[in-house]
C-alpha cells in the first residue's frame, strides 16, 4: 500500500524529472560494481515531501559520520518498475532503493537486476537473530536474501466497538462474524462496512487479498498452478460480494472513499492499513474524522471507539492470516558496494528510528532491536510520534493491546505468490490488476462471484505465461 493504497494519495518527488534532468549523477553504469568513489544515488519510495525532508536528515549524518555522499530521489511506487527498466537499459541504476515492497524486489531480481551479496553480508553483521523470522522468509528466495527487510504496514478490519456493543456483536474475526455484523448493521443511510471496489487501483486487490487469505485462497498454488477458481477462491469472491456490495456503499469505492464514509460515521466496519491510525486519531488536518461525535471537542473519540482485527480466518482457512507489506533497502547489480553496505547499515542502525519513526503507524521495524538490546527498536517505535502538524506518542493514543497486536501481526504476514516463489507474477499483477478489474464487474452486478473467480484466473494465467 505503497502508493494512494496505503494512505492518502501521494505525490512523486521528481522522480521521471529526476531521469530527465540527469540528476542521478551518483548511478553506476555497465553490469558490475559501481567503482569506488564513495558516492551513491538512493532512490527512496518514502516519496512525500515531509518523508523525503526527514530522510535528507538522517542521511546528513550518515555523510557526515563516513564521507560518503548520498545523492537521494524519491520515487512514486507506480512509476518504479517503468524507472528501473529505463534506468538499466541506460546504464544508470541506483546504487540503493529504499522501502521496496515484495512484489517489486522479486520483479528486480528476477530481470537479474539485484545485487543479493550485500544484503547477505549485512543480515549476518547485524545478526538474524534481531530480525522478525518471518520477514526475513518473505524476504529472501530460499537462502538468497534478496534485500535488507526494514518494516511492514499491515491491512487491518477497523470496527466501532460502540456500534458492536450497541448490536451484541462480537469482535468480527471470522467470516461468519464478519457478514452477521454487516447484515445486521446496515441500515438505511448506513453501511454496514467500507471496502474498496475500484477496478483501477492495487488497493481493491489488496484489500481483497487480505480476506482471501483468511479463506485459504492461494494465487497459485505448490506447483505454480494458478488457482483463483479454487472452491476456497469462490468462498472469497462471494464473502467480498456480499460485504461491498450488499452491505457497503453503492457505485465504485475507492480508498480516499472508504475513509470517508467510516469517518463519517456512515460505516460500522472498513477494511483499511495501518497507515490510517494517525488520521483515525485525528492527528492529520487533511483527512480529519468528522462523525457526529468528532465535534473537535473529543479528537480521539474515533481511535477510542475503533477495534482492530489483524488476522482474520475464513470458513476453509486452516488459520487466521495477515496481508501486509514489508519493505526493504534493496541494492541494484551496479551498487558501488563498500558505500551501499555502510549506507543500509547505518539506516539499520544508527538511522534506524528515525526512519520508521517518519510514519510508525505504518512503518512497524521488522528488526526489533540488537543483539545487546533485543527489544531496543520495538519499544522505540512504540514510543515514536505519530500525526503531521499535532504530534503525539503511538502508544499515548492506542492502548498496549492494539501495539501488541499490530507487533504481533508481522509473525502472521501471508502473501499471494511469494511463498510459492513467484513474486515476479506478484509484481505483474500489481501492474496489470486482473483481480481489481474482476472486483469492480462483481460488484456492479455485471458478473457472479464464480465468474470473478474465473475471469480473474484466466487473466492472470495468461500474465504468468506471458512471464515465461
Amino acid at each position: 500500500m505503497r502508493t494512494r493504497t496505503r494512505r492518502s494519495r501521494m505525490t512523486a518527488v521528481g522522480a521521471t524529472a529526476a531521469l530527465g534532468m540527469g540528476l542521478l549523477t551518483g548511478c553506476s553504469g555497465g553490469t558490475g560494481p559501481g567503482k569506488p568513489d564513495r558516492e551513491i544515488t538512493v532512490w527512496s519510495q518514502e516519496n512525500l515531501p515531509d518523508r523525503v525532508a526527514a530522510t535528507q536528515r538522517i542521511i546528513d549524518g550518515f555523510e557526515k559520520k563516513t564521507g560518503v555522499k548520498v545523492h537521494l530521489v524519491g520515487v512514486d511506487e507506480g512509476q518504479m518498475p517503468q524507472l528501473i527498466m529505463s534506468a538499466a537499459a541506460s546504464g544508470r541504476l541506483p546504487d540503493v532503493i529504499g522501502a521496496a515492497p515484495m512484489g517489486q524486489t522479486w520483479q528486480m531480481y528476477s530481470n537479474g537486476l539485484l545485487n543479493t551479496d550485500i544484503p547477505r553480508q549485512i543480515v549476518k553483521k547485524l545478526d538474524p537473530g534481531t530480525f522478525d523470522k518471518n520477514a526475513l522468509q518473505l524476504t529472501s528466495d530460499g537462502k538468497v536474501n534478496l534485500g535488507v527487510p526494514s518494516d511492514a504496514w499491515l491491512q487491518l478490519l477497523v470496527y466501532r466497538k460502540d456500534d458492536f456493543a450497541k448490536a451484541g456483536l462480537g469482535k468480527p474475526d471470522t467470516y461468519s462474524k464478519l457478514v452477521k455484523a454487516a447484515k445486521k448493521l446496515t441500515t438505511k443511510g448506513h453501511d454496514g462496512v467500507s471496502a474498496a471496489t475500484d477496478p483501477s487501483d492495487v488497493f481493491t486487490s489488496q484489500s481483497f487479498e487480505s480476506l482471501a487469505l483468511a479463506n485459504n485462497c492461494q494465487l497459485v498454488d505448490g506447483h505454480g498452478k494458478v488457482t483463483l477458481d479454487s472452491p476456497q477462491c469462490v468462498k472469497a469472491f462471494h464473502t467480498y460480494d456480499q460485504l461491498a456490495r450488499e452491505y457497503g456503499a453503492p457505485g465504485t469505492q475507492t480508498v480516499d472513499s472508504t475513509r470517508a464514509t467510516y469517518f463519517a460515521g456512515r460505516s460500522s466496519m472498513m477494511i483499511w492499513s495501518s497507515f490510517l491510525l494517525d488520521e483515525l486519531a485525528g492527528l492529520r488536518k487533511d483527512a480529519l474524522p468528522s462523525c457526529p461525535q468528532c465535534d473537535g471537542k473529543d479528537k480521539q473519540f474515533l481511535a477510542d471507539n475503533t477495534g482492530i482485527v489483524t488476522a482474520l480466518k475464513g470458513a476453509e482457512g486452516d488459520k487466521a492470516a495477515q496481508f501486509g507489506e514489508i519493505t526493504s533497502w534493496v541494492t541494484t547489480k551496479t551498487a558501488e558496494t563498500d558505500a551501499s553496505r555502510e549506507f543500509i547499515e547505518y539506516m539499520m542502525g544508527s538511522g534506524y528510528e528515525s526512519w520508521f519513526g517518519q510514519a510508525p503507524e505504518g512503518k512497524i521495524p521488522v528488526r526489533r532491536g540488537t543483539a545487546a538490546e533485543p527489544e531496543k527498536y520495538m519499544a522505540a517505535w512504540r514510543h515514536s510520534k505519530i500525526g503531521v502538524g499535532e504530534r503525539k506518542p503511538l502508544d499515548e493514543v492506542y492502548s498496549p493491546q492494539v501495539l501488541d497486536q499490530l507487533a504481533g501481526g508481522i509473525g502472521d504476514l501471508r502473501r499471494w505468490g511469494i511463498e510459492q516463489g513467484e513474486g515476479a507474477l506478484v509484481g505483474a499483477t500489481n501492474g496489470e490488476l486482473p483481480v481489481p478489474k474482476a472486483i469492480g464487474s462483481m460488484t456492479a452486478g455485471q458478473t457472479s462471484p464464480r465468474e470473478a473467480s474465473r475471469e480473474a484466473e484466466e487473466e492472470v494465467a495468461a500474465l504468468k505465461k506471458s512471464l515465461q
